[in-house]
């Protein structure tokens, strides 16, 4: 690990290589698990302001669920992320006909008919960033249904920094994303 502003930065971002492919996963990450999306705090009042915007690309299912729980919900732990369709896939998840599954807010975001592109944890992922009082920490998550994405990055030799750099961008700005290039530089030189 090392420290990048105030962030604690994994090695697994320079060391592991990941590229998404939907074509082999179909998008399960909107369907596995136990839990919606991870929300941040500002994007509570986002997914309230924008869902009429949002609606037309979402599913009948997606749409009740949303109508039913909200646009956001907050778990008996405190975390805040995205309702989902009979304890399964994201609410705001829609479906291709070979059953790959899509964001709508995305969706919607190229149409423009919203300025939000989707939850940031989504946009991320693999990485999980946790949330401490003096510092963020920034870790690689290991899924194995994204194995098939570790396959790829590994055969096209893109580390998950570099597969993230718009989304770490977006979080973290363009001038940390440029000194965590430096530290991959100087990370590789070593090896």
């Amino acid at each position: 690990m090392f420290q990048l502003g105030k962030t604690i930065v994994s090695d697994d971002l320079l060391e592991k290589d990941f590229v998404c492919n939907l074509t082999a996963c179909k998008g399960v990450c909107c369907v596995a698990g136990e839990a919606g999306a991870p929300l941040e705090q500002k994007e509570l009042d986002i997914l309230d302001r924008e869902y009429e915007k949002i609606k037309p690309y979402l599913r009948p299912e997606g749409i009740a669920s949303i109508e039913e729980q909200g646009t956001w919900i907050e778990r008996e732990n405190g975390e805040l992320e995205t309702p989902l369709v009979d304890g399964a896939e994201c609410a705001y998840t829609t479906f291709k006909e070979d059953g790959t599954a899509l964001c709508g807010i995305e969706a919607a975001y190229r149409d423009g008919a919203t300025s939000f592109y989707k939850p940031i944890s989504c946009h991320l992922y693999p990485v999980r960033i946790q949330e401490y009082t003096d510092f963020k920490a920034v870790n690689y998550h290991k899924w194995q249904i994204c194995d098939d994405a570790c396959t790829l990055g590994k055969e096209l030799g893109v580390p998950v920094y570099k597969f993230l750099k718009e989304s770490l961008i977006r979080k973290f700005g363009i001038a940390w994303y440029e000194e965590l290039e430096e530290i991959a530089q100087n990370f590789s030189s070593k090896e």
